[in-house]
């Protein structure tokens, strides 16, 4: 897949224009020398992140193209921007449902840039999901939609990479109670063979060590503290084993994140929401990423919302935004490799 390619610029995404995402990709551009910023163009409306950039006193040059391939030369000088017209006036905090149909269709060019090998990766900025359903949107989240225009079958999977961390829950946005519920074996065996063919693929890890959390305290010890680990977890272990799989665990999580225990594996898959997110937190609040693995193109997102309540005001951080561009780049120069690897000679 040509879309892979590094020498290509990534496509960022409007997300949601009341949001902090047109403060956040004005800031990752002025800070590209700095922080090594790999080029990128935004789809969005020019006008409205000139305007912006002045509000909030960013001295950004902002030039609209008519193709990601004007990109590359202007990044330098300028942030690239593909013009997606708004239908109405953008008031900072205040989604407009009208705006939900330019919101979409910023993620569906993206991804069709990248299909189509004009852009390296999708980058996608936080939506307001609430706007979003009021203008007609069916679609929990991005990842549920990015997999629809795949056209995918399976499942993808969410998982949240930071400074020495790669977490995956299994169970993601669903009230504890019902994580407990939905737990199932083939849902972990699932998520971990994704997760394995991933940190192949996009992070070039040849043989990826997978460490399964447990569910319950003390790992259940042995049943007296909850049989999950030993009717669901541990089955799902060894069938990960029994396809070749590097995985260990159940390991109760309480002791799985500290320094020592990290270096003992490239991924964890963990339980339920909370489980993966607060240490990955804990450890790098600033730059986590969000990545979805087991698409046919490569997708990153910075590692939080849409923050109306200082969106206008100047001071959302990029922090996340810029990992998640090095993210990208980083899978697509992995896709791209394997790919040449691939090759017959």
């Amino acid at each position: 897949m040509t879309g892979s390619d590094v020498r290509l610029p990534l496509a960022v995404t409007m997300g949601e224009p009341a949001g902090i995402g047109g403060e956040i990709v004005l800031k990752a551009w002025a800070a590209h020398v700095e922080d090594d910023v790999p080029p990128f163009f935004v789809l969005d409306d020019p006008n409205r992140l000139e305007s912006l950039a002045k509000a909030i006193g960013l001295a950004v040059p902002v030039r609209a193209i008519t193709s990601p391939a004007e990109a590359p030369a202007l990044f330098a000088t300028a942030l690239p921007v593909l013009p997606q017209a708004l239908a109405a006036p953008v008031q900072p905090g205040r989604p407009d449902p009208a705006n939900g149909p330019a919101v979409i269709a910023s993620i569906d060019r993206a991804v069709d840039l990248v299909r189509r090998g004009e852009a390296a990766a999708v980058v996608t900025n936080p939506i307001q999901k609430s706007a979003l359903y009021a203008a007609g949107f069916r679609h929990p989240g991005h990842t549920e939609y990015l997999a629809h225009l795949a056209g995918m079958t399976e499942e993808p999977v969410m998982m949240l990479a930071a400074r020495d961390l790669r977490v995956v829950p299994v169970t993601i946005h669903v009230s504890l109670r019902d994580a407990v519920n939905q737990l199932t074996t083939e849902a972990i065996v699932h998520a971990g063979r994704v997760t394995a063919a991933g940190l192949v693929r996009d992070f070039g890890i040849a043989r990826p060590r997978l460490a399964i959390a447990a569910l319950n305290p003390h790992a259940g010890e042995d049943g007296s503290m909850g049989r999950e680990e030993i009717d669901i977890i541990a089955p799902a272990v060894a069938a990960l084993r029994a396809e070749g799989i590097d995985a260990i665990g159940p390991r109760p999580s309480d002791t799985l994140f500290h320094v020592a225990a990290r270096a003992g594996f490239d991924a964890a898959l963990c339980m339920y929401h909370d489980q993966a997110l607060i240490p990955l937190k804990t450890i790098d609040f600033d730059t986590g990423v969000n990545i979805t693995l087991g698409l046919p193109f490569v997708r990153t997102s910075p590692d939080h919302g849409t923050a109306l309540d200082i969106a206008g005001t100047g001071r959302a951080g990029a922090s996340s935004l810029i990992a998640a561009m090095k993210t990208a780049a980083l899978m697509a120069r992995s896709r791209t490799s394997a790919a040449s690897a691939s090759r017959p000679a």
